[in-house]
């Protein structure tokens, strides 16, 4: 069994790898301290992908995240699909990997959507084997992110935050935490997402994730389109505060603007960190 660093890595402020900045990362070599890459996205042999990912990742370290683990399907684990995971990253050597505490389908058909769970003991059980599994085969710790939901079942008998709690603790595995997600999460279910927040175990999160929403009224859908709002930086200040500093990126997959927005963006997130690590130094 793997156990706890004494310390998380601290990347500092990193964004989303998307292919409309390729060029100008290569160009202007910008104020971002790590990437995050779509694993899927690389899964193809060779291309334009790879060329720019080779050149990015020689200037700035990377993570990879998923979309495609389906961690929590009845199905059986996609071999196929783990093995492309691990040769990719013995081939860029991320600092780590991570994919959403979800299911995305049954009997091999792919839903295209990060669906939630209920939040049981089985569903512990459940989740907790094939994270181990996924674990030993990668030879490596993943992170395991917390998805925005918009439907309970009425079976849950536990919280969110209990259930991904009890899971990264009995799987040994870390967490990557959207906050983004959480606040989603707390008006479509009403919640006080401090609660979410105060009952993490701190020493599990690695990574977090700052993304835009789109505000329908009477729900809100985790749309990554969107500059990040007031609430959710709040948020993220507060999570700091509880957490202490960890590796933070701006999540962007549509509506994308030029690069230079999201590095306004970067350093809001870089504004509030240094002030939380002022506050708590005095």
């Amino acid at each position: 069994m793997m156990s706890l660093s004494p310390q998380r890595i601290h990347l500092g402020f990193g964004l989303g790898l998307r292919p409309e900045h390729y060029d100008t990362i290569l160009t202007e070599s910008p104020d971002v301290d790590w990437f995050e890459i779509l694993t899927e996205n690389y899964l193809v042999p060779g291309g334009k992908s790879h060329y720019y990912l080779e050149q990015i990742r020689d200037r700035y370290p990377v993570v990879m995240h998923g979309v495609s683990l389906s961690i929590g399907s009845c199905d059986p684990l996609d071999w196929d699909y783990l093995k492309e995971v691990k040769a990719l990253s013995q081939r860029i050597k991320p600092k780590w990997i991570s994919d959403h505490l979800c299911w995305t389908g049954l009997h091999g058909k792919n839903m295209h959507d990060l669906l939630p769970l209920p939040y049981t003991e089985e569903a512990i059980q459940h989740v907790v084997a094939r994270i181990r599994e996924v674990q030993d085969y990668l030879g490596q710790r993943i992170l395991i992110e917390n998805v925005s939901s918009y439907l309970t079942y009425t079976h849950s008998a536990l919280t969110e935050w209990e259930f991904l709690k009890e899971i990264c603790e009995q799987a040994d595995c870390l967490i990557l935490l959207d906050v983004n997600n959480v606040y989603v999460s707390s008006i479509n279910h009403e919640f006080n997402p401090l609660s979410y927040i105060h009952a993490l175990p701190k020493e599990r999160v690695y990574q977090i994730h700052l993304a835009g929403h789109a505000n329908m009224g009477s729900y809100i859908i985790d749309s990554h389109d969107h500059d990040v709002i007031d609430p959710v930086w709040n948020l993220y200040e507060a999570t700091l505060k509880q957490l202490g500093p960890v590796s933070t990126m701006i999540e962007r997959d549509d509506n994308i603007p030029a690069l230079s927005s999201l590095l306004n963006e970067l350093n809001i997130a870089r504004k509030i960190s240094q002030q939380v690590l002022r506050e708590a130094v005095a």
